[in-house]
């Protein structure tokens, strides 16, 4: 039985210091599923002390140890698979099957390749006279969102395993089910009490007492840029590490020389995957201006044929949106895209037709988006798609730059090396090209104000390790 009321911590299921709870809405139905404890500070003081008693016998394990470990967590997980992902299409509103296929394996799909990472990377080399060692940082804090939650968590808690670091996890308080299991999964494959704490709690509470925390050498937060910056400044006091995923507003360049109806329902399609709740979703769709029109029928034609629904009914593409904050945001932006003169192509503003209860979205098509446009600046975090016309490739690339974002990009074009010489163009941690998705064994993460710092495979792990230089070390 899952343990919704009490904290993971030290190895155990612990009660809170001082019970308070939070009702759990399932999106579909608008109806609480159940109630979760919130943490405190004190919590996090508990956590964080069971964490750094671990630390050192936990940094001193072997690689073969660790491997071990990763293996037997791989194992478990992958009996739990349909659990967790029936725990996110509730929690979250993805779709049954997306949510057991995507969410769930992306979750195992990044022990994989950590693992692969940890078995043949070089912790140690020999620089002249000097030995440079990588060695865990420490304990680690851990702040996730709700809109890939296993996906965020285990490219946090895999690497840090992996490096030998102790941690805390704070997941969202929306989507904690998913977390709870991993706990349960950590707890059966025998990872040492008081390596992996979990503490459920609002952002305000326990993520901020995490950043600020002197017993926690390093943050790692996915989330809005505005919650990243809170993070960081009360993390400076005491100058920890600070790694963040946070924002995106990413282009999608269509080069005249693409396949231009595959590319543009293909980038359609993408923008409203997980009802448009991805970080790197390629909501701003750059085209040429005499094909705007092609573009926008293209695009409200696959708008219109996506079916929106329960997301535990068979053949539903999008469910609704996670909470009552997260729809009204995005009524409010689509209204102000059509005060602000964009050309509503595709859905609107309010609930697709038959859907009177549950926070669904209608897929929303904008055409004829100027780059000054709210719709066109602000993440709006559904399935809301813009398109802007360029005249030229150099106003493409200008307009795709204009953004305080940096988390990915995205180009097509049917010439490869064209594609490639264009995607050197785009300041964002991450381009794609083609439709082509990033290799998880690749680096995730973001430039300007998507964020700092990696994440997935190698340069993950690496996130977790301080480098030690040791001179004199001789022949």
């Amino acid at each position: 039985m899952t343990e919704r009321t009490k904290f993971y911590i030290g190895g155990a299921w612990v009660e809170p210091k001082e019970l308070r709870t939070l009702p759990v809405v399932n999106p579909a139905t608008e109806e609480p599923l159940y109630e979760i404890a919130l943490g405190s500070p004190a919590d996090v003081d508990s956590a964080v002390a069971a964490a750094r008693e671990a630390w050192p016998a936990f940094a001193a394990t072997t690689r073969e140890e660790r491997v071990a470990l990763l293996t037997r967590i791989m194992e478990i997980y992958s009996r739990r698979m349909r659990e967790i992902g029936a725990a996110v299409s509730d929690e979250m509103g993805a779709p049954l099957t997306l949510a057991e296929r995507a969410h769930a394996g992306s979750g195992l799909s990044h022990f994989m390749t950590t693992l692969e990472a940890l078995k043949t990377y070089e912790f140690e080399e020999r620089l002249g006279h000097a030995l440079v060692v990588r060695e865990p940082v420490g304990v680690a804090g851990m702040v996730t969102p709700w809109n890939w939650p296993l996906n965020q968590i285990a490219c946090k808690v895999a690497p840090a395993l992996a490096a030998g670091c102790t941690m805390v996890l704070k997941p969202s308080e929306y989507t904690p089910t998913a977390a709870l299991i991993l706990a349960e999964v950590l707890h059966e494959a025998g990872v040492p009490p008081g390596v992996f704490n979990m503490i459920n709690g609002l952002g305000p509470e326990v993520g901020a007492a995490l950043s600020a925390h002197p017993g926690i050498d390093m943050i790692s937060f996915t989330g809005s840029t505005r919650a990243g910056i809170d993070v960081a400044i009360r993390a400076a006091p005491t100058v920890k590490r600070v790694t963040q995923e946070l924002g995106g507003k990413s282009p999608n360049i269509i080069l005249p020389d693409a396949d231009f109806e595959k590319a543009v329902a293909g980038g359609t399609r993408h923008c409203f995957n997980n009802s448009g709740q991805s970080c790197n979703a390629p909501t701003r769709m750059l085209v040429p201006a005499e094909r705007m029109k092609e573009a926008a029928e293209i695009a409200a034609g696959v708008a219109n044929s996506l079916r929106v629904g329960n997301p535990r009914t068979a053949g539903i593409d999008l469910g609704p949106v996670v909470n009552r904050t997260q729809w009204e945001k995005i009524q409010r932006l689509i209204e102000s895209g059509v005060a602000e003169g964009a050309t509503l192509a595709a859905g609107g503003p309010g609930r697709p037709e038959g859907l009177n209860k549950g926070f669904y979205v209608r897929p929303t098509v904008f055409a004829g988006v100027t780059p000054e446009m709210t719709i066109a600046r602000e993440e709006i975090f559904g399935p809301v798609l813009s398109i802007l016309a360029y005249k030229d490739e150099e106003e493409a690339v200008r307009i795709a730059n204009d953004t305080p974002y940096g988390l990915a990009g995205y180009v097509s074009s049917g010439d490869i090396a064209h594609a490639r010489a264009v995607a050197r163009r785009i300041r964002a941690g991450n381009v794609n090209l083609n439709g082509v998705m990033n290799d998880r064994r690749a680096p995730f993460g973001g430039f300007k104000q998507s964020g700092n710092g990696r994440e997935w495979g190698r340069f993950g792990l690496e996130e977790y390790l301080e480098v030690k230089a040791i001179g004199g070390w001789g022949d």
